[in-house]
């Protein structure tokens, strides 16, 4: 990338920072086109969480073979998004995320059609290129439409799209599943994903790309003190998170001695505290990123520290549960926002870091969390959760304030 380039990309960036932050109704259809792509998406992600047995079955495999559709998203997504803005080149953005659009389609359809588990994770192998690259090119897309100053905003409305596809998806799907068959369900997705692409199509501008970027470039934004303290703190919250998480129905089960009932009803309004997270993680971004990393890090701290500490009373359980369901909401939106502001000269390449930091959290997270609940019971992994949030509010704390 040539010194022309770089201050050709810097002024454009200036001129984006001061685009008004009051939204025209141009604005508002592209940025939830986005919203409604990152619903798709994730939709078809989580899918197969209430799809396992009948998929199992019909295929002619294990539970956990057919397990490993969702495996296989993530790890391919881990891969893609350290390639995936190098690949575009000077492709025009608009035309990127359409196509990704059509490739989640045709993904979704071959998972659907799939007459085996190989063709099966062929599909869901496509699903995981378009997730990835989709998210590495979010944040430098809204910024783009809305104005950098009001990024985190932008992305509370386009991550809006997965706090609703994480409540609706496996439920949803183990519905359609139980009615029309789980064929069904996953061809449910890529008319979604139809839909997501036509409203790409009527909505976003004409996106031309500023610079193509290269592998040297990516990993050249490495050396950034502040790129490399906002990896850290996906790194620390997201592990944390997901270690701690993906436990909770088992604490609530063995500690709280909840029925399966009341542990619906705990984990919807996880859901919906994240959805209003998102909302309150955008604004919060957009003040003042320094603070809005300590408080969603403290919120999350709290919440498993809680329940740990007070989780055999159910009135603690359902209210701290709820309380990590809004401090997760926030994450999706303050964590990319915190790290973008290290790189506003070089989005798109700081896009590809973030998907590849959130994945590798996501891997740990799971793989740790479960040597931790065998190990020390269902209250090991939340306060494995304690730890990490406590030391991402203690990262935050180093970062310099904006």
């Amino acid at each position: 990338m040539t010194d022309t380039t770089l201050k050709l990309e810097d002024a454009a960036i200036d001129l984006d920072a001061a685009a008004p932050t009051t939204w025209n109704a141009a604005t508002w259809f592209a940025v939830i086109s986005l919203a409604a792509t990152s619903f798709a998406l994730v939709s078809a992600e989580f899918l197969p969480a209430g799809l396992l047995t009948p998929m199992a079955r019909d295929l002619g495999i294990s539970e956990g073979t057919a397990g490993q559709v969702v495996t296989a998203t993530a790890s391919v997504g881990a891969v893609t998004a350290m390639l995936s803005n190098v690949l575009i080149g000077r492709l025009n953005r608009k035309t990127v995320l359409v196509g990704l659009s059509a490739l989640a389609v045709g993904s979704n359809i071959l998972a659907a059609l799939a007459p085996n588990f190989w063709l099966l994770l062929l599909g869901r192998a496509g699903l995981g290129i378009a997730l990835s690259a989709f998210w590495a090119l979010s944040v430098a897309v809204v910024a783009r439409l809305v104005g950098a100053n009001a990024t985190g905003r932008g992305m509370a409305i386009v991550t809006l799209g997965v706090s609703l596809a994480t409540i609706a998806a496996p439920s949803v799907g183990a519905l359609i599943s139980d009615w029309l068959g789980w064929r069904s369900a996953m061809a449910l997705t890529a008319g979604l994903a139809v839909i997501a692409m036509l409203l790409q199509l009527l909505s976003l501008p004409t996106l031309p790309a500023r610079a193509s970027n290269s592998l040297a470039d990516v990993f050249r934004l490495t050396r950034r003190r502040g790129i490399q303290l906002g990896m850290l703190a996906i790194l620390l919250l997201m592990t944390g998170h997901f270690a701690g998480s993906v436990y909770v129905r088992p604490f609530l089960e063995h500690v709280t001695l909840l029925a399966t009932g009341p542990i619906a009803l705990a984990l919807l309004g996880f859901g919906v505290a994240a959805v209003i997270g998102n909302i309150a993680g955008g604004r919060m971004a957009d003040a003042n990123i320094r603070m809005a990393l300590v408080g969603n890090a403290a919120l999350m701290a709290f919440a498993a520290l809680a329940l740990v500490l007070w989780g055999v009373h159910i009135a603690v359980a359902f209210g701290f549960v709820t309380l990590w369901g809004l401090a997760f909401g926030m994450a999706p939106v303050v964590l990319p926002t915190n790290l973008s502001r290290a790189a506003p000269d070089a989005l798109e390449a700081a896009g590809s870091l973030m998907v590849v930091s959130f994945q590798v959290a996501i891997t740990i997270g799971a793989v740790v969390g479960g040597y931790v609940v065998d190990t020390y019971g269902a209250s090991g992994p939340l306060t494995l959760t304690v730890v990490l949030a406590a030391s991402t509010v203690m990262l935050a704390l180093l970062q310099p304030r904006t």
